[in-house]
């Protein structure tokens, strides 16, 4: 099994910074979702520059900020900071999370879980359902196989489910783990699965057209 690998944050600077400080559509029902749910106990699992950390601690939520990269966390920190939220932080891995058996209400990882092969991502999904509440939900994403990632064979196969991107930038040789509806039924099935669906973005860079597919899972810990 190789180590997870998060972003290189240092990098992501600009026009791109806007980018990944506006949170995901998503996360806008999730809110609702918890709240309405009597949730307060919130891990941002792969805060980043702290989209969502700082949307739900605006909203009540007691965040628990999580990133390998220490400049994500360190920008994140700023950031709440600057909005008057007090927010816990960690750095650490995600294959080993550093928080007590049933802790928290929720947790959201929004294209984060990937970030290593198959048997790390087995030991990922232990580790949600180890730190989660009974009753508690998570929600996730993960790349699809029928992604174009997953196709291109420029990028080397890690096991028969991961390759490394080698594209220059922040996720440079960062490896991205991807899956289909079968897989996620048995990758998942310690919890119960309350939804998945699949959502694909389409994006142009110079005359090429780009099909990205994400699976969207929400799950809930029953036992």
């Amino acid at each position: 099994m190789i180590k997870s690998k998060g972003w290189e944050w240092q990098l992501v600077e600009g026009d791109s910074v806007q980018y990944w400080k506006t949170p995901s559509i998503e996360s806008y029902y999730l809110l609702s979702r918890w709240r309405d749910s009597g949730f307060t106990e919130f891990l941002d699992l792969g805060c980043g520059l702290g989209r969502h950390s700082v949307l739900f601690g605006k909203n009540g939520f007691h965040v628990h900020a999580f990133d390998i990269s220490e400049d994500a966390v360190r920008r994140t920190r700023v950031w709440a900071e600057s909005e008057n939220l007090g927010l816990d932080y960690k750095i650490g891995d995600m294959l080993n999370l550093s928080y007590s058996d049933n802790q928290f209400d929720c947790i959201y990882c929004r294209n984060v879980i990937s970030h290593t092969d198959t048997e790390g991502v087995k030991k990922i999904i232990k580790e949600l359902y180890r730190v989660l509440k009974k009753g508690g939900e998570c929600y996730l994403t993960l790349a699809s196989k029928e992604t174009w990632g997953f196709k291109n064979t420029d990028w080397p196969m890690v096991d028969e489910n991961t390759r490394l991107r080698m594209e220059e930038g922040p996720e440079f040789k960062v490896p991205h783990f991807y899956a289909d509806y079968s897989l996620i039924k048995s990758l998942f099935s310690i919890f119960c699965i309350e939804n998945i669906y699949q959502v694909v973005d389409y994006y142009e860079k110079g005359k090429k057209v780009f099909d990205s597919f994400h699976y969207h899972i929400l799950v809930r810990k029953t036992q």
